[in-house]
C-alpha cells in the first residue's frame, strides 16, 4: 500500500510539474512578444498594458503553485531515509521558509523541487548500501551497513554478523524493528551487494504495512 501511494504520488507531482513547464513555456512566448511589440507606434500602448497585466496574474497564478509543490516536497523529507536527506540537502536547504521573502526566481523554486523528485524517484530505483550507526534496544549504538531497497523497504546489519533489523518507512520517518534472527542472511546480501559474494538469491524478511 505504501509503494503504491508513493508511486501515485511521484506521478502526481510529476504531471504537475510538466504542466508547470508547459506554463512557464507559454509565459515565456508572450514575454518575448510583449518585448517586440513595445517599440511599435502609441497606439499599441494600452494593448502592450493589458498584456502585461496578463503576464503579471499568470505569474500569480504560477507562484501558488510552486508554494504547494514546495510544501509538498517538504512533507515529504521527513519520509526520506537520512542517505537521501543527505544527498539531496543543497537543494531543499534552497526551499524557502517564508516564500513571501524569498528572493528566488519562480523558474529557481521549480528547479528545486523538480531535482529533488528526480533524486527521490532515482533512490527509489535502486538498491542503496551506506554505513550509519543504529541505536539498540539495550540503549548502546553499533556501526551497521544498511541496504535500502528503493523506498519500500530497508535492512541492517553489523558487522559480527549477529545484531540485524528491519527497516520501513512512517508518516514520521522510518521505523526500525530487531531482526537479529536473520543477521546472517542480511548479511549475506550486503556481501552480494559489495561483490564479496558470487551473486546467489537471498531471502530476506519482509514487513508490510
Amino acid at each position: 500500500q505504501e509503494k503504491r501511494d508513493w508511486e501515485l504520488g511521484k506521478e502526481m507531482l510529476k504531471e504537475r510539474v510538466e504542466l508547470v513547464n508547459r506554463e512557464i513555456d507559454a509565459i515565456r512566448t508572450k514575454m518575448g512578444d510583449a518585448q517586440k511589440s513595445i517599440t511599435e507606434a502609441d497606439k499599441n500602448r494600452m494593448g502592450l498594458v493589458e498584456e502585461n497585466e496578463k503576464l503579471k496574474e499568470a505569474s500569480t497564478a504560477l507562484n501558488g503553485v510552486v508554494v504547494n509543490l514546495e510544501k509538498e516536497t517538504k512533507a515529504l523529507l521527513g519520509r526520506l531515509p537520512d542517505p537521501l536527506r543527505e544527498r539531496i540537502k543543497p537543494l531543499s536547504q534552497r526551499m524557502p521558509d517564508n516564500p513571501q521573502e524569498t528572493k528566488l526566481s519562480l523558474s529557481e523554486r521549480f528547479q528545486n523541487v523538480v531535482g529533488i523528485l528526480n533524486e527521490v524517484n532515482k533512490f527509489n530505483r535502486e538498491i542503496t548500501t551506506t554505513s550509519e550507526v543504529r541505536s539498540l534496544a539495550d540503549g548502546t549504538s553499533t556501526e551497521v551497513t544498511a541496504l535500502y531497497v528503493g523506498l519500500g523497504q530497508a535492512y541492517y546489519v553489523n558487522g559480527s554478523g549477529n545484531i540485524a533489523g528491519i527497516g520501513s518507512i512512517s508518516e514520521k520517518g522510518w521505523i526500525w524493528t530487531p531482526a537479529n534472527e536473520s543477521a546472517q542472511q542480511i548479511a549475506e546480501a550486503v556481501a552480494v551487494l559489495k561483490n564479496e559474494k558470487v551473486a546467489t538469491f537471498v531471502q530476506l524478511p519482509i514487513k508490510i504495512q
